[in-house]
């Protein structure tokens, strides 16, 4: 009944009669009080982990031909000696320091590992991987597309963990995971290799 009321009411409301209203002046003082600091926790320094990681990310990008970098790019095992290099040119270029890069190999189990989720895994390479695994066998459109979703997430972050197969954007293809598309060999086959791109990450 409101409703109905509502709408015959909205045909007639430029019908109402506005009110002029005069302008109404001002003329106060501004006072200008003692000066105080303010702290904002959203706005703090910008020399944060979290800055940190933009810049490397920017920085690393831009300088894939770095030896260490190509190698993770490339899914080709690193020595502690690329990894060491690697720190010295972040810190030689102002990128961070020790405590971020001690922060780094903590969050990311290991700071190859944490490269490797910036500068991501070059596609060709990640489309070599998954073509030997598809090669020779016979697999509906739902199992390639998984599979080159998960070329896609080895692109942009350079390794994906087994667990985020269980979860989107993967289960929007498929509710249960890979266990609804993919035999348990083809499974392990696909841990395996996942795996594999992990390990060439963690310096020997």
């Amino acid at each position: 009944m409101l409703e109905v009321i509502r709408r015959r009411w909205r045909d007639l409301v430029h019908l109402i009669e506005k009110r002029k209203r005069e302008p109404i002046y001002t003329n106060f003082e501004d006072l200008m009080g003692e000066e105080a600091e303010v702290e904002f926790a959203k706005f703090a320094s910008p020399d944060t982990f979290e800055r940190f990681r933009s810049k490397a990310q920017a920085f690393l990008r831009e300088h894939l031909g770095i030896d260490a970098v190509r190698k993770l790019r490339t899914n080709e095992p690193l020595t502690r000696g690329d990894l060491d290099d690697l720190e010295r040119i972040l810190n030689d270029n102002q990128i961070g320091n020790e405590a971020f890069i001690a922060q780094a190999k903590l969050e990311a189990d290991g700071f190859g590992i944490f490269v490797r989720l910036l500068v991501g895994l070059d596609r060709e390479v990640a489309k070599k991987l998954f073509g030997e695994f598809l090669q020779g066998g016979d697999y509906n459109a739902n199992q390639i597309e998984f599979i080159n979703l998960i070329i896609n997430q080895l692109v942009d972050h350079g390794i994906v963990a087994v667990s985020l197969l269980y979860e989107s954007p993967f289960t929007d293809i498929s509710p249960q995971g890979p266990d609804a598309l993919f035999t348990a060999n083809q499974i392990d086959n696909i841990v395996r290799l996942l795996n594999d791109i992990r390990s060439t990450a963690v310096a020997a």
